[in-house]
């Protein structure tokens, strides 16, 4: 695992420091692994309905707390504040979804018998404590996605957040316990990096939900398969955005600047590498680069803002250092970035050969590859040919053009003619390097769930 940094916030956008937390130490981590053992098993003994009826307040909540959660995050990791607002709505619109659905998702489905006589249903019942690893680009959509159906379904949850959003998990904690939650259903636990090797290694641990950077997703699932037990890894994506056989490119140019600049640029299915055919390429760029060179940088607490700081100066640095390697390597900015702390412009590269480092990796922040395709099959090429598969973006007037190229598409997902199209009853993942497992949606619940088979001979 990587080392381990401490559970503090430093407020990108002004560099003010936030009391430093220590670390679960090892005898509390195992009282806390040993009560979340034991309040799951009376957990799942409770009727979905009950279970349910504590997720709903749960979305209360979070509704009734929004504006005071929607700061926090502001503070941890720079978000805009109307996108943090959105964050929290959102998050609670997933815990109202699993709230209202569970009891169907969750209800015990009859086997037909090709053979023999008697009955064979299938039982859906919970796998025990699951441990939520969690990243600090949504530090409260992330854990509403893992751990509402987890919930629902009878298990427990022990979340670690990201290092640099201890504040906003202390806060999901307290809704928890207001909503009524058993002690010890759900808990958030500090814990170092070498800490976290031994939970998952932990036979009370049943499984583990893991949202984060490939580097350390591949741990993670190394880890969670040396243990024999279930994982789920969203990681990195590199979404192409596609611009085919459209007649008027203005709503794919407005469509491709809001995907790119969701969250500041640092959302997993953010589009990131735009694919132009050539007819479009000159006058599609000319105005996708028009209107990122509008956009500056800004305070992220004010309603107008836009475009905020990246999550940390360190992550600003490393987007600086991935354009100035790229350039280095070739490639031409259409639209120059700059860096200034934790603030970082938009930015445009072209002309990246497939043999430039960037081409195959993931561009955190607002900077955007541009691709020219001579055809709809050099789109999907280029589209393709990437270590990563989480979602993709289609802009075509020709409905058969759109069930072709999804069908061709090596992603987890295809949104076609839209953006911002996510939901809470639409499943999120991705193949390749973006990782293995759903989340949201029918598919999410099943993740952690046993399903046991009961065959019975006729009497």
């Amino acid at each position: 695992m990587p080392t381990s940094i401490p559970f503090q916030v430093v407020n990108p956008a002004t560099g003010e420091t936030g009391e430093q937390l220590p670390f679960i130490d090892g005898a509390a981590l195992a009282g806390v692994i040993a009560d979340a053992q034991a309040a799951q098993r009376s957990w799942r003994d409770n009727s979905v309905a009950e279970r349910t009826t504590a997720l709903k307040r749960v979305a209360e909540l979070h509704r009734e707390q929004l504006d005071d959660l929607a700061r926090t995050a502001v503070r941890e990791m720079g978000k805009p504040i109307s996108q943090a607002r959105a964050e929290v709505e959102f998050s609670a619109d997933i815990y109202d979804y699993y709230a209202g659905v569970a009891e169907a998702f969750l209800a015990e489905d009859s086997i037909d018998l090709q053979s023999g006589t008697g009955s064979a249903v299938l039982r859906k019942q919970p796998l025990g404590v699951i441990l939520g690893i969690m990243p600090w680009n949504f530090p409260y959509y992330q854990v509403a996605r893992f751990a509402a159906p987890s919930l629902a379904a009878g298990n427990a949850v022990l979340l670690k957040p990201a290092p640099q959003c201890p504040e906003s998990a202390l806060k999901i904690q307290r809704i928890f316990t207001e909503a009524g939650f058993p002690e010890a259903v759900f808990t958030t636990i500090f814990a170092a990096e070498e800490q976290i090797a031994d939970t998952i290694a932990d036979p009370r641990v049943a499984g583990v939900s893991f949202t984060g950077s490939e580097r350390a997703g591949a741990v993670v699932g190394r880890l969670a398969g040396g243990a024999v037990k279930k994982s789920v890894l969203e990681l990195g994506g590199s979404d192409p955005f596609l611009v085919l056989d459209v007649a008027s490119l203005s709503a794919a140019v407005d469509a491709a600047v809001e995907a790119r600049l969701d969250n500041s640029g640092q959302s997993c299915n953010g589009a990131k590498r735009i694919i132009i055919l050539d007819r479009h390429f000159d006058e599609f760029v000319e105005l996708f680069v028009g209107r990122l060179a509008e956009v500056a940088p800004g305070d992220p607490m004010k309603e107008e803002t836009v475009l905020g700081p990246l999550s940390s100066e360190r992550a600003a640095k490393n987007l600086e250092s991935q354009v100035r390697r790229a350039l280095d390597a070739g490639a031409k900015a259409l639209l120059p970035s700059s860096r200034q702390g934790a603030f970082h412009t938009c930015g445009v590269l072209a002309d990246v050969a497939e043999d430039n480092p960037i081409h195959h990796e993931e561009l955190f922040g607002p900077v955007a590859i541009v691709y020219r395709a001579t055809d709809e099959a050099h789109a999907v090429r280029i589209a393709n040919d990437t270590p990563f598969g989480l979602g993709s973006y289609v802009f075509t007037d020709d409905p058969a053009q759109a069930d072709r190229v999804a069908d061709a598409l090596d992603t987890g997902m295809v949104y076609v003619n839209g953006v911002g199209l996510d939901a809470v009853e639409l499943p999120f993942g991705g193949t390749k390097r973006s990782g293995v497992g759903r989340e949201l949606g029918s598919l999410g619940i099943r993740e952690f769930v046993n399903y046991k088979l009961v065959r019975a001979a006729s009497e």
